[in-house]
């Protein structure tokens, strides 16, 4: 589209998009339009971030956001997995409606009619992607500003000159800030191939040098989730040839190892952190920092080492919960870094994003705003439980398909390639090592939960 169209296209969008926005924000003069910037990375749970507890690795500007915003301290995503995970994130809608359930499998135009870019590009957004994309190849006819690359840290810029892919997400987001158009309200998502192992090179996790004086002299405490919690695994998941075991051997089964590659790992996040201050210093600088929504979420949680796993894939929390902040400037001074428990998800960042900007949500959605629980003066009333799921993977030997009931006391796991289950008395067994499903006390329970999950999986086609 030229500047032209697109001079057009933003008037027409400011016209019917401020006296939405001033509703939404109790305003009774009409304003700009909210911006809004949408950050996801990659395979990072919810503890590796400082602002969630964690004195070892260095946030300082993710921290800030947190302090700034909200902390979501129980998010989940509903498939822990890049490609389905981040339909989600796009669409709003588990799995089982969007039906990403392998790679390079494409969001087809009709149902990407209805993710949150779309929408607010309709609606008169200048909208960008920077990084990995993650659904298939990247359509350009779909943003106004597309750069979609991943699978490698290290890679060649436009000039020939060896880069690493988080300063290239860096460079491009703030090419997309300082190129679009300024009479347009903005929507960039950004998708950092960081904290994500390259899987097929021997040291697996790749950082540029300059993070490497943060972590001098630091050592990273084991996991406790030790050898006992590998051994209270069904024992499907205890073989060599699943994938989680694989990658186990490849990154973390020898203590120099661990220490190594945890090291590396904490520093990709580092390195993402610094990536995300450069973005909102140029908001900043542009004067729209206080007028932008910024959401940052993690596609999905990590082993790192716990179990004596690797990757994600099942559904223990160390791979459904993830970091999520919020950055709103609707939220009054007062309620600035306040912290939320209640069970968020990776479904709820659609409608967030649409709900903020006064649209319409479309009927396929089927997360919820964000919103009502940090804006409002008491907590409304929210879901207690939740579906996860995830498709069968190559094999059922390598990863196999799983579904969970999510309650915050107690979760039911079903495993429907090998006819197994599992339940978890999460209040007494918040580690979830010890399986209930044979013990009588529990019968009840167990029969409630199968029954919810069965009603659950129905209902969310």
């Amino acid at each position: 589209m030229s500047q032209e169209r697109g001079w057009h296209r933003g008037l027409a969008a400011w016209l019917m998009l401020t006296p939405a926005v001033a509703l939404a924000r109790g305003q009774d003069a009409l304003e700009e339009p909210m911006n809004v910037v949408v950050l996801v990375s990659d395979d990072q749970r919810w503890d590796s971030l400082g602002a969630a507890g964690n004195d070892v690795i260095r946030t300082p500007r993710l921290d800030k956001l947190a302090e700034q915003g909200v902390h979501f301290t129980d998010a989940f995503v509903t498939t822990s997995i890049c490609m389905s995970s981040r339909a989600s994130i796009l669409t709003g809608q588990l799995t089982s409606r969007h039906g990403i359930t392998r790679f390079n499998r494409k969001i087809e135009p009709d149902a990407f009619s209805e993710t949150y870019p779309a929408v607010l590009r309709q609606a008169g957004y200048w909208t960008g992607f920077v990084g990995k994309y993650g659904v298939g190849d990247v359509r350009q006819e779909d943003f106004d500003f597309a750069r979609s690359y991943e699978r490698q840290h290290w890679m060649q810029d436009s000039d020939g000159q060896r880069i690493h892919v988080t300063e290239r997400n860096a460079r491009d987001s703030i090419e997309f800030l300082r190129e679009r158009p300024k009479n347009q309200p903005f929507l960039l998502s950004v998708s950092y191939f960081a904290p994500h192992a390259q899987d097929g090179h021997p040291r697996q996790y790749l950082p540029q040098d300059w993070s490497a004086e943060f972590y001098e002299g630091v050592r990273i405490r084991p996991t406790p989730k030790g050898e006992e919690h590998f051994r209270a695994l069904p024992e499907f998941l205890q073989q060599k040839n699943n994938v989680a075991r694989i990658r186990y051997y490849w990154r973390f089964d020898t203590p120099e190892r661990y220490q190594d590659y945890m090291t590396r790992y904490y520093r990709l996040i580092t390195e993402m952190d610094e990536a995300v201050g450069r973005l909102v210093d140029e908001l900043k600088s542009q004067g729209v920092y206080e007028n932008t929504l910024i959401v940052f979420i993690g596609d999905n949680g990590y082993f790192q080492g716990d179990r004596l796993l690797a990757g994600k894939w099942y559904p223990y929390e160390e791979s459904i919960r993830v970091p999520m902040i919020v950055h709103d400037p609707r939220l009054p001074a007062d309620r600035r870094g306040v912290k939320v428990d209640e069970i968020t998800l990776n479904i709820d960042i659609a409608p967030t994003v649409i709900k903020a900007v006064g649209l319409s949500v479309p009927e396929s959605v089927q997360g919820k705003d964000l919103s009502p629980l940090y804006l409002a003066d008491r907590t409304p009333e929210w879901r207690d439980e939740f579906l996860y799921e995830h498709p069968t993977m190559a094999s059922k030997e390598r990863i196999p398909g799983s579904r969970a009931l999510v309650r915050k006391d107690m979760k039911y796991v079903r495993w429907p390639d090998w006819d197994y289950e599992q339940l978890f008395d999460l209040q007494a067994d918040p580690t979830e090592k010890y399986n209930l499903v044979d013990d009588p006390n529990y019968a009840d329970v167990l029969e409630t939960m199968q029954q919810r999950m069965q009603t659950l999986c129905e209902e969310q086609k």
